[in-house]
């Protein structure tokens, strides 16, 4: 399919996190894995239908996102957002958004109830020279507005 004039391109290594209404910027990251959805099926057999089923969608389950970049400065925005939230169960929001070369939003994914469940970063030695990077493992209830409850 041919793109228009007036197409915009999400790149993939452009994107921002930002947790708690923006109030925490997460800043830069160089991977962000997990962003997906899948729908667990709940199937039906009726006794005198032979083996036939009818399939239904079942509940939203979400993967756990897993962030990861080198250590920098932005690493101190995480440390206060996970000092804030730590030994608490109140969910933030948070959003994941997509650029464009512009540095534009394209696409965002708001993510309800964000909670820390990991921050990691690599081990220190001093014979090597490699980048420090660091993890942070996040769990959601989602970015779909399917909540009927």
């Amino acid at each position: 399919m041919p793109l228009s004039d007036d197409s915009t391109l999400a790149l993939a290594n452009r994107f921002s996190v930002e947790v708690h209404n923006g109030e925490y910027n997460l800043g830069s990251w160089a991977q962000v894995q997990g962003l997906d959805v899948q729908w667990k099926m709940a199937d039906y057999r009726a006794g005198d239908a032979g083996n036939d089923r009818w399939y239904f969608p079942g509940f939203t389950e979400y993967t756990p996102l897993k962030l990861t970049r080198a250590a920098c400065k932005d690493s101190t925005t995480v440390q206060k957002w996970l000092s804030s939230n730590s030994f608490k169960s109140q969910g933030h929001t948070g959003v994941i958004t997509l650029m464009d070369p512009h540095n534009q939003p394209v696409i965002s994914w708001s993510m309800r109830r964000i909670i820390p469940v990991k921050w990691s970063i690599a081990s220190f030695e001093a014979g090597q020279s490699k980048v420090a990077l660091e993890t942070l493992e996040l769990q959601h209830l989602g970015f779909l507005e399917d909540d009927v409850a």
